[in-house]
């Protein structure tokens, strides 16, 4: 029986912050108490940082299979336990795009070899699959992706056949990218029309814009509320689609359900003359205002969880011009940073962080027994030193893609170590890849 001690840890979790000892035997959370011991266990003195659940991150695109030249399954789960990531739920369109159970195992067949996190794959939708994609096993995958905007291959689902069918017949979330696509081209060909081949990246959000973002998210509810559908929307980025979800009902009772993510939480539209397309994501980054509004909304849990829609691309894609360079942001690594900025300058408590990147992702997709610190749950978790500052540099970027938005950056926080299913996979730089994530497992009695 393998043992880990954390000692003196100020844990951070449901709500609270108090200093207990953590021991592990195996996977698993097995006592928390005061003045804990164990002969045989190894020990990690945490006395003065603090231990909060492992960020479980909902949204990423980790590009394999096919587009392995911008990351894999290996190098971003690296990235992601560095930054205190212990699990997540990656994203269908690959090449091929998961739209076959066969195709879906694959992913998790790679997983199991390569991922230093725990893991689960979203089953991808197109206009003529409904009927394999509602042939998923519930306790075993995560959720439904559909993109009811613009994607690629054959992802693309406007049949409105097909968009009732699968929400009102699925027993697990079915998340969904909103932009309404006839809105997007429209834009695009006014903005060719004004610039030809070089559009500025500050009209990124004009052309995904947020007229295209609420046509969507609206439909998309509209097809939901009929039926009594699971549905939930990834990364809203505008304040006019706030008006649509609710703080009055618990977590556990919602059919309807939202994302923010870190991005659109930190930058805002002005940033694009300095970034250009290193913040070119789609939903695009909007106003100031939208990003105030979006952080209120986070607050109050009207917005129910926060994640990265972690993107990368290589830095040569990014170097092309507005119509060429692809969309996406590489974010895993980072995304309790940019939270911590936050926490810093007093705009978040560590007790909502942990609320809004472990418990609720953990709640709202009936994860088994992991998302807290829990006597008899897995022991994901990550150590944090609040008060260490470092630098974002290529010496510390673990992304295949090797470069970050936030490359040359101050940032002050850190994490020092993190455990993946009781395997203390990192240690302050150093990774133990001699264990390697588990397939995450759903609690769904429906």
């Amino acid at each position: 029986m393998s043992r880990i001690l954390i000692k003196n840890a100020k844990i951070v979790n449901e709500n609270s912050i108090e200093e207990y000892d953590l021991l592990i035997e195996n996977e698993f959370i097995a006592k928390i108490g005061k003045d804990l011991s164990s002969n045989s266990a190894k020990v990690i003195d945490a006395k003065g940082n603090y231990v909060i659940p492992g960020i479980i991150d909902d949204q990423v695109h980790f590009r394999e299979p096919g587009l392995t030249h911008k990351a894999n399954i290996y190098t971003e789960s690296k990235a992601a336990v560095a930054g205190g990531v212990t699990s997540f739920m990656e994203m269908p369109n690959t090449k091929p795009a998961a739209l076959t159970l066969d195709l879906l195992e694959d992913k998790y067949s790679i997983a199991s070899r390569d991922s230093l996190a725990n893991y689960s794959f979203f089953m991808g939708t197109s206009n003529d699959n409904a009927d394999i994609v509602l042939k998923i096993n519930t306790t075993e995958v995560c959720g439904i992706k559909i993109f009811m905007g613009s994607s690629t291959g054959n992802m693309l689902v406007d049949n409105p056949q097909t968009l009732e069918k699968i929400f009102c017949n699925s027993d697990v979330p079915v998340a969904i990218h909103s932009e309404d696509e006839d809105t997007i081209t429209a834009n695009m060909i006014k903005y060719v029309e004004k610039y030809g081949d070089n559009i500025p990246f500050y009209e990124h959000p004009n052309i995904r814009s947020r007229e295209a973002c609420e046509k969507c998210t609206v439909r998309a509810i509209d097809i939901a509320k009929s039926c009594n559908g699971r549905l939930h929307i990834l990364h809203i980025s505008t304040a006019d689609e706030l008006k649509y979800f609710t703080n009055q009902i618990p977590l556990a009772n919602k059919r309807i359900t939202s994302e923010v993510c870190v991005h659109h939480l930190y930058f805002e539209q002005s940033d694009y003359e300095e970034y250009g397309s290193l913040i070119k994501c789609n939903p695009a980054i909007k106003l100031k205002s939208d990003k105030d509004a979006l952080f209120e909304a986070m607050l109050d849990d009207r917005l129910d969880i926060i994640a990265t829609d972690h993107a990368p691309h290589t830095w040569q894609e990014k170097q092309n011009p507005y119509n060429s360079a692809p969309s996406g942001v590489p974010l895993v690594q980072h995304s309790i940073n940019i939270m911590l900025d936050f926490y810093h300058q007093g705009k978040i408590s560590l007790e909502k962080i942990v609320d809004k990147m472990c418990h609720k992702p953990a709640e709202l997709f009936q994860i088994e027994n992991r998302g807290y610190i829990r006597e008899g749950y897995f022991a994901d978790l990550a150590i944090l030193d609040l008060n260490k500052v470092w630098e974002v540099n290529k010496f510390n970027i673990y992304y295949k893609c090797a470069w970050s938005p936030l490359e040359g950056k101050q940032l002050k926080g850190y994490i020092t170590d993190t455990i993946v299913s009781g395997h203390h996979a990192y240690s302050n730089g150093k990774f133990d890849e001699s264990k390697k994530g588990q397939r995450l497992l759903f609690s769904r009695d429906n």
